[in-house]
């Protein structure tokens, strides 16, 4: 029997490499100041292991210290298809992250092993709902609150035959009502892949559903914010970032509008921050690159387009609550997503009111 596979490691790879890539891997995701209280402790320890007044402070790990470690545990974990990649935090203050992630990672691949067959698909509507449906040339939010989350926790009729792979091929044809005939495991068959997709086809129930979102917050994936809108966190768009541009993105309409937008400045993922002015404009800026792009530059105008920047048309959650209607809203009871409806019952309400203003001004001219 040939002998176990053992990746290979860096040069000089030890056990303060193998501490800090543990501690690393428990949390999911580092800042160089978690780093840098890691990093002490585990120098404290190795420095003189008899000596229990031995304490290394924080302040004295360096960003070359971090970066050297972190580069090591990356060429370590990389043979396994592991990564380890960062960005800066678009909503915190701009905070660079780094996140320990699978390099060939989807919804399925990371909650295969913690969660129901049921949970990956609604996390799947989810994100469908916020890069999909709450995400258009009008009004890209990529953002659900609750009672938008508890729309999707169960598939339509044709969704749900799709996710459970009920048209399929399992030996049989299908039926009018779309189950197979059963010949590999005799007609009507129950068997283990049939429960599975009956259990996925009848989705969650919406006190499952708020308890699987209270987990996704708490494990780093999903983002609540203050008004009540989840989105994806940094260590979510880094883990999942090949997988939304395969999924979402069109790579033969390079130029035109997609549903997975870069930052003009950092050239990372954008789903909060700011947009042209001009709605038919593929720039966009995150709040934390503002300042340095425009220092740059000698006048505050679209590089595309040369619309003036305003900086009040938004990406993200602000899309929706930086209008007068959901502000109007806000102190009433009553579901949020009544406020925060699909884009297209939105331009429908401005395309209203803006042909009561055009005929009112009409009306005036003859006056």
């Amino acid at each position: 029997m040939a002998d176990d596979w053992d990746p290979p490691l860096p040069a000089g790879y030890n056990d303060a490499n193998r501490a800090f890539l543990q501690a690393f891997m428990a949390r999911g995701t580092l800042s160089f100041r978690e780093g840098q209280k890691i990093l002490a402790a585990i120098k404290g320890a190795l420095e003189d292991n008899n000596n229990d007044d031995a304490v290394v402070p924080p302040q004295s790990i360096t960003m070359t210290d971090f970066e050297n470690f972190i580069r090591a545990a990356r060429e370590a974990v990389e043979p396994l298809d592991y990564d380890i990649r960062n960005m800066r935090d678009q909503v915190r203050d701009g905070e660079r992250v780094w996140a320990f992630i699978n390099a060939h990672s989807d919804p399925a691949t990371q909650m295969a092993t913690a969660r129901s067959p049921e949970e990956v698909a609604y996390v799947k509507r989810l994100l469908d709902a916020m890069f999909e449906q709450y995400n258009t040339p009008r009004m890209e939010v990529m953002a659900v609150d609750e009672g938008q989350a508890l729309r999707v926790s169960r598939p339509a009729a044709a969704a749900a035959r799709r996710e459970s792979g009920v048209h399929g091929n399992g030996g049989g044809g299908n039926d009018n009502n779309g189950r197979g005939d059963g010949d590999s495991d005799g007609e009507g068959g129950e068997g283990e892949g049939d429960g599975t997709a009956a259990a996925v086809g009848r989705g969650l129930k919406h006190s499952e559903v708020l308890s699987l979102l209270a987990s996704l917050v708490a494990e780093g994936w999903l983002d609540k914010s203050r008004d009540g809108f989840y989105s994806l966190t940094s260590r979510a768009l880094m883990e999942l970032w090949s997988w939304l541009m395969a999924t979402y993105n069109d790579p033969d309409s390079e130029g035109e509008w997609q549903r997975i937008k870069f930052c003009e400045a950092c050239k990372e993922i954008v789903t909060y921050g700011q947009r042209c002015n001009e709605p038919d404009c593929t720039v966009r800026l995150h709040d934390i690159c503002e300042d340095g792009f425009w220092r740059t530059r000698r006048e505050q105008k679209c590089p595309k387009c040369s619309t003036p920047w305003e900086g009040n048309h938004y990406v993200g959650e602000r899309a929706v609550t930086s209008r007068s209607g959901f502000q109007r809203g806000r102190g009433k009871k009553g579901r949020r997503s009544q406020v925060a409806e699909p884009v297209e019952e939105e331009e429908e309400v401005e395309e209203e009111e803006a042909e009561e203003g055009d005929e009112e001004e009409e009306e005036e001219d003859e006056d």
